[in-house]
């Protein structure tokens, strides 16, 4: 099945996810340097990589679920899509939290909290991006006409062919 949502031809959403899926976990990496290292710059380039990588997600989501809308009912592509994007509105509002945690002061130490809702979000993304894949790669979502949407897993060791 093809995507609804293009941008010059190819689908818009495999295009834009590579913004908020970077942004996020350079975010948590930023973050671990900055533990490493108490250098508060580290910690306001993690800062606004969760700001950047929150807003692009937000972006990003659009397309997403204008191809999932399109997606046939009782397939398993329409429930894999269901979980990704779930799953991906969980990691948005994880980054959210820490955004908003951390506004007052990005310079400053993180909260505990700040720091285990946004490793909570990038364990959640490894997810959400498999899923992603799984949809694109196995099931073809998005990118063949002739996708098979019920697909086994990719785990499961049998071809995807019909």
């Amino acid at each position: 099945m093809e995507s609804k949502a293009k941008i010059v031809g190819h689908p818009a959403h495999p295009i834009l996810i590579v913004f908020p899926l970077g942004l996020l976990a350079t975010s948590v990496l930023f973050t671990v340097i900055y533990l490493i290292s108490d250098k508060p710059d580290m910690s306001i380039v993690s800062y606004w990589m969760t700001v950047a990588g929150t807003v692009s997600g937000l972006v990003a989501s659009v397309p997403g679920t204008i191809d999932w809308l399109t997606i046939p009912k009782g397939t398993r592509a329409r429930r894999v899509g269901a979980i990704h994007g779930l799953g991906n509105l969980i990691v948005l509002i994880l980054f959210g939290v820490s955004w908003l945690f951390r506004s007052n002061e990005p310079a400053y130490s993180p909260s505990l909290l700040a720091l285990i809702v946004s490793f909570l979000g990038f364990a959640v993304a490894g997810v959400t991006g498999w899923l992603g894949g799984e949809l694109v790669d196995r099931l073809g979502v998005g990118v063949d006409e002739g996708a098979n949407l019920n697909a086994s897993n990719s785990l499961s060791g049998r071809p995807a062919s019909l």
